[in-house]
């Protein structure tokens, strides 16, 4: 009868534990953006120029994503006030 090795059964494998990495940032494309905050594209890049809206990233000359965190504290902070 062969035994079977025993895992570490108190921590399930999809858990995050102390020494994983944090799950990396997710980017989002303006439509999304345009979709989650409500804004027009003009509005948007608006606020941006004002500083009132969170920086989109350039990944190259025609694609710019905006940091989803980034846009949920956005959302958050307005919702706040």
């Amino acid at each position: 009868m062969a035994t079977v090795p025993q895992s570490n059964a108190s921590v399930p494998p999809f858990v995050q534990t102390e020494s994983s990495p944090p799950p990396p940032a997710r980017l989002l494309r303006l439509p999304e953006v345009i979709a989650r905050v409500g804004l027009k594209r003009s509005a948007i890049y608006q606020r941006m120029s004002e500083g009132r809206f969170p920086r989109s990233r350039s990944l190259g000359p025609k694609c710019a994503v905006w940091v989803e965190s980034e846009i949920d504290d956005w959302i958050n902070g307005i919702a706040l006030k």
